[in-house]
């Protein structure tokens, strides 16, 4: 790649002038029965989405589960290709949540970045920075940090008190000041606690975030663009899995009118924040 991680993203925010990012999240119960005949069944619905969404996608996200569970890996790999060629200024998101340390860090770095040839990973920081420096090293390619999460079990440790403060808080200042040295590092921060995401907006001003949690999880789009824009007016990813790709039963004008629609209400906000 010839540019670092971070130009990347800026350069997906600019050129589609968008924070959407659409989450490939298939499930072959949900798929259109019509796509469900093709030998690669995933891959046909994955091509219709892209094909849908690409004029307003600055990033894909991929779940990993969602492939590896159903032996679809090969459709994984040929989707990014897809990304590629029909959205090349998007951002490739592999959400693997991948945690571990050494060298076994080191071979889920090549798994996500050399295999698949995604941009970024998602990682989880429970072992340290041992555990996510192997993702950052090169600067072509970032990592997406676990923060504060959208789940409701979340606070169960992310809450937890550290030094008077929460968790997740210190977690983003560490990321911050020592798990960043490329500038290609960012934090997944749910928009089912805007509070929280405000909170980290205002500890680590700079780093993006992953913004999970809108639609079937009912996050507050609102409170997001309010707490978590950065300076620049970007800042953000906020993905749309469920709800952009089973638009009306996975439907290809369904689909596009959601993406649509969920570009304008950010665009729309972004503006009044």
């Amino acid at each position: 790649m010839n540019a670092n991680f971070r130009q990347r993203l800026q350069r997906a925010w600019d050129r589609t002038g968008s924070l959407v990012c659409v989450g490939l999240d298939p499930d072959l119960k949900r798929i259109p029965a019509e796509l469900r005949a093709d030998p690669q069944p995933i891959l046909a619905f994955n091509r219709r989405v892209v094909d849908a969404t690409a004029h307003v996608a600055a990033a894909y996200k991929p779940q990993f589960a969602h492939y590896a569970a159903v032996g679809a890996e090969a459709e994984l790999e040929a989707t990014i290709d897809y990304i590629r060629a029909k959205a090349p200024d998007a951002v490739v998101i592999l959400d693997a949540k991948r945690g571990d340390i050494g060298s076994t860090a080191e071979m889920y770095a090549r798994e996500a970045f050399d295999r698949y040839q995604a941009d970024c990973v998602t990682v989880n920081p429970y072992l340290g920075g041992d555990g996510i420096l192997p993702f950052v090293n090169r600067a072509a390619f970032g990592a997406i940090v676990l923060c504060r999460t959208s789940n409701a079990s979340a606070g169960q440790l992310q809450d937890v008190d550290v030094a008077g403060e929460p968790l997740y808080l210190a977690v983003a200042r560490r990321a911050a000041a020592e798990w960043n040295p490329h500038q290609n590092l960012l934090l997944v921060v749910g928009a089912t606690y805007p509070e929280e995401l405000r909170m980290i907006r205002s500890a680590v001003p700079d780093i993006p975030f992953l913004v999970p949690g809108i639609g079937e999880q009912g996050g507050d789009l609102a409170g997001v663009l309010a707490g978590g824009l950065a300076a620049d007016g970007n800042g953000l990813l906020i993905s749309s899995s469920r709800g952009i790709i089973f638009a009306g039963g996975g439907e290809a004008g369904a689909i596009r009118a959601a993406a649509e629609d969920l570009n304008r209400q950010i665009n729309a906000l972004r503006k009044s924040a």
